[in-house]
């Protein structure tokens, strides 16, 4: 089989030419939509499902939420384990399908899954999907400099402008805001009034649920003009709140200010975010899809960045704390330089070592064929360009030219026979004709 290839190469040379010129050109085309990022993502091919229940303890999140899940969960296809973990007032599920599944195709069965459970869950209780991002999505960190601005306005200006435009950019999976604090109304009840009002903390809850809803009526019409109504009941002030009456006793209405303090304050933190020993910060962490490109990624959102800062207070701007795209830069360029060397250098032993240009061309023109198409490979199978990848086809390099070696050392050999045979044929002429 293989003689009979070489045999046809041979007979059609520039059919052999032109097929490798197309082979070239195509991996040109792959090197260019191959997607970039410094390191592999080597993580499993997982959905993660958080579930939080705050105030629980870790032991009765276990078993009402953790368990329930994990055992429901087990069930879909094409699975492999599932993981479970507990802590106070949270949940996170991880189900690790097998490595050939698509991601999308496992949050739809994770999904559809949750849809029947959620009735075995306590009352209020909303299981959510993370991100379809992997451990390796991370990539871009930035803060917001604005030493003239309070960490809460700060953070409402993350979480309700910057956020969302973010968000935006193709490729970007979320934005996970940190640091500051978000604002909140909280209603700090007095026990000592509640039991002098022979009021319960339920009853103060339920009366602010049922004081903050809108609702709306029918339509009339009225000299042939149709009006809707409507009753807008959404809480807009602390005053608002402390109006709201609880229970009515012997004519007299018992508000929630009589029984609580309202107070406009921060949500309870758990830590903060301190940069370089200049104090708190408030920003954002840029997820990556699943199978994006990170380089072109990181570049949309610098440019929807400069979008965005046109629109932040007066002496508020972005400040870039992590940036991958300087990682992958600098890992690609190394590794670009470290194949252009070892091609130069490659190339210069083999003609030292045949010391024949056309046999030496003939080898070294495979080198730039070869890593081209390696491409092409790279990208029917989901690889990215990155440290790893690229120093594979670095370290092949001197396989592809020791193989042309081997070939043209070969190709020599027998000519040489068949050179020493017709010379042979022609000093003894006599010899070597045939009788009649």
């Amino acid at each position: 089989m293989v003689h009979k290839i070489i045999e046809w190469s041979l007979k059609n040379r520039w059919i052999v030419l032109l097929l490798a010129s197309g082979l070239f050109i195509w991996g040109i085309f792959a090197v260019k939509k191959n997607p970039i990022d410094a390191i592999p993502d080597l993580s499993e091919n997982q959905v993660i499902v958080f579930t939080e229940w705050m105030g629980r303890s870790p032991q009765l999140v276990e078993d009402q939420i953790t368990y329930p899940l994990v055992t429901n969960l087990q069930g879909i296809p094409k699975i492999k384990y599932v993981r479970g973990s507990s802590m106070f007032g949270m949940s996170f599920i991880y189900v690790i399908f097998e490595d050939n599944v698509d991601v999308y195709w496992a949050r739809e069965r994770v999904l559809e899954r949750l849809s029947t459970v959620t009735r075995s869950l306590p009352t209020g209780v909303a299981p959510q999907l993370g991100p379809d991002g992997t451990g390796v999505g991370h990539i871009l960190w930035y803060t917001l400099d604005a030493p003239d601005t309070d960490l809460g306005e700060q953070r409402a200006i993350q979480d309700w402008y910057v956020k969302f435009a973010l968000q935006n950019v193709p490729g970007v999976s979320e934005i996970a805001s940190f640091g500051g604090f978000q604002k909140q109304y909280q209603i700090a009840v007095d026990p000592n009034k509640l039991l002098y009002y022979k009021l319960s903390i339920p009853e103060v809850i339920a009366a602010v649920r049922s004081n903050n809803n809108e609702s709306g009526g029918r339509k009339f019409e009225m000299s042939d003009i149709g009006y809707i109504i409507k009753t807008s009941g959404y809480l807009k002030s602390m005053e608002e709140i402390g109006n709201i009456p609880v229970k009515n006793q012997n004519g007299t209405p018992i508000k929630v200010s009589d029984v609580a303090t309202v107070q406009m304050t921060g949500e309870t933190r758990l830590g903060i975010f301190d940069q370089d020993g200049t104090g708190e910060r408030v920003g954002g962490i840029v997820v990556m899809r699943y199978g994006e490109n990170a380089a072109a990624v990181i570049e949309q959102v610098k440019l929807k960045m400069k979008e965005v800062a046109k629109g932040l207070p007066a002496g508020m701007k972005f400040d870039i704390v992590y940036d991958r795209g300087q990682l992958i830069q600098e890992s690609v360029d190394s590794i670009k330089n470290t194949l252009i060397e070892e091609m130069i250098v490659v190339s210069l032993v083999v003609i030292v070592f045949l010391f024949h240009w056309r046999s030496a061309m003939s080898i070294i023109i495979q080198i730039p064929i070869t890593i081209a198409a390696s491409f092409i490979f790279l990208n029917a199978f989901g690889i990215s360009s990155n440290i790893m990848s690229l120093t594979g086809i670095a370290l092949a390099i001197g396989v592809i030219v020791d193989n042309g070696i081997v070939m043209s050392e070969n190709a020599y050999k027998h000519l040489a026979e068949r050179y020493e045979i017709w010379q042979n044929e022609q000093k003894n002429p006599i010899e070597n004709e045939k009788p009649d």
